[in-house]
């Protein structure tokens, strides 16, 4: 007993804390590896600081509130953002590394890829294959609740994403932990013609943006992203097996939307009252289709350029 009780004051002590926590990682699948999941924090931020994406706040809340409150899930939770540029889709996957472990992506049970920066020539996809997986179980095996975030899928070597699929279903094993904890983030454009025509044929119908639904463009998108050959979904087995949990569209970004992400970043510089700034900023924007200008062709990727050029 006394013998316990000494490892358990180690354990609460720093520095040696972080070391039994480590062990104990290693040996106990109940180890959340400094997982403190902030949900209502989260839902805020998500209604607060993200314009015009009513299906991304929804989805996103509603999966990932589920997929926490099941404490033995049966499969990870898998979400596939799609949309335009300039729409959301990064800082919606930032938002949950924040509010998932405190330090975004910073966290080392965070991992992002890029393409071109991770797997950047085709011709080794084989290479690269063995090697996600390799990566992939390995930080499994150290934490359960890892979160693996995918950017610009459109960009992903065809067929390396497959060698994913074993653990996102209910099968696979990975040696002492459990994998069905994770959450996967897969971020792309792929599918924004979809998702553009369905906001477009709202609008013309004289509909409130938020009547659409997102049963409405679920099957669109994954039948997209399967057969397009600009999809790192490409004919993937993980489209076919049904392991995504939810696929997430970005809606367009009207002018409104556009004018409040300018207004946002001026208070960041305690300059919330330049209306005059914020008018000019969404009146430069480049706008679509050329019958309506409805939605902006760049979402808010431009509003910082922007805004330093308008801001004197």
């Amino acid at each position: 007993m006394l013998a316990i009780l000494c490892v358990l004051l180690l354990y609460f002590c720093d520095p040696v804390c972080g070391v039994f926590q480590k062990l104990y990682c290693t040996i106990s699948e109940s180890c959340e590896c400094d997982f403190k999941p902030r949900i209502r924090d989260l839902e805020w931020d998500l209604y607060k600081n993200v314009y015009g994406q009513h299906l991304a706040q929804e989805i996103v809340s509603e999966e990932l509130a589920k997929f926490l409150q099941n404490k033995s899930p049966e499969r990870p939770l898998v979400l596939s953002f799609h949309g335009a540029s300039g729409t959301g889709k990064t800082l919606v996957s930032s938002m949950l590394g924040q509010y998932l472990y405190g330090s975004s992506m910073s966290s080392p049970f965070v991992h992002q890829f890029v393409p071109t920066l991770h797997f950047p020539y085709p011709e080794r996809v084989q290479e690269y294959r063995e090697e996600l997986k390799s990566w992939v179980h390995g930080n499994l095996t150290d934490c359960a609740r890892s979160v693996f975030i995918f950017d610009e899928m459109e960009k992903m070597p065809r067929g390396l994403i497959d060698v994913l699929e074993p653990f996102l279903g209910p099968s696979h094993v990975v040696f002492r932990t459990n994998y069905r904890k994770a959450i996967y983030v897969f971020i792309g454009t792929t599918g924004e013609e979809v998702i553009n025509k369905a906001a477009l044929e709202n609008r013309h119908a004289g509909l409130d943006r938020e009547e659409i639904r997102s049963a409405d463009l679920q099957e669109a998108i994954a039948q997209t992203v399967y057969n397009s050959t600009k999809s790192g979904f490409y004919h993937s087995s993980i489209i076919t097996q049904n392991l995504i949990t939810g696929f997430v569209p970005f809606l367009p970004l009207s002018r409104r939307h556009v004018e409040r992400c300018v207004r946002s970043q001026l208070c960041q510089l305690d300059r919330c009252g330049r209306t005059d700034v914020i008018e000019a900023v969404g009146a430069d924007m480049e706008y679509t289709p050329a019958q309506g200008q409805y939605f902006s062709s760049t979402g808010c990727k431009t509003v910082p350029a922007k805004i330093n050029f308008f801001f004197r």
